[in-house]
């Protein structure tokens, strides 16, 4: 089991660097980000944890264990860090959007209007 565990910390810890690259805020616009790069950090996160629920302690892979243990909190630290950041831009760019369609229906509703008159 130990070396099942530490395969699965490996891809989880690839999986959530990829993610933390991908949602990164200096290096992602907004409109890049889909729902599944959420769902993407949720089920590596789910992963972990059913991996992490099946260790025992003392197992002679501890070290190898420790050490993506220790890389996956430092990931998820840097997820807890930015998240805010991201969550604000997300709004930000929601704000963005409902005010363009808004100026788009008013658009659209203006021309109808003076179709109407001619």
């Amino acid at each position: 089991m130990p070396a099942e565990a530490i395969a699965t910390l490996r891809q989880v810890n690839d999986g959530l660097r990829s993610t933390l690259v991908r949602l990164h805020p200096e290096q992602s616009l907004c409109s890049t980000i889909t729902p599944e790069d959420f769902s993407a950090v949720i089920g590596e996160i789910s992963r972990a944890r059913q991996c992490l629920q099946h260790l025992s302690p003392g197992t002679e892979a501890a070290i190898a264990v420790e050490k993506e243990l220790l890389e996956y909190r430092n990931n998820l630290e840097k997820l807890k860090q930015f998240l805010p950041d991201l969550q604000g831009r997300l709004l930000a760019e929601k704000v963005r959007l409902e005010t363009a369609n808004h100026k788009l229906a008013a658009a659209a509703a203006w021309a109808k209007a003076n179709k109407k008159t001619l």
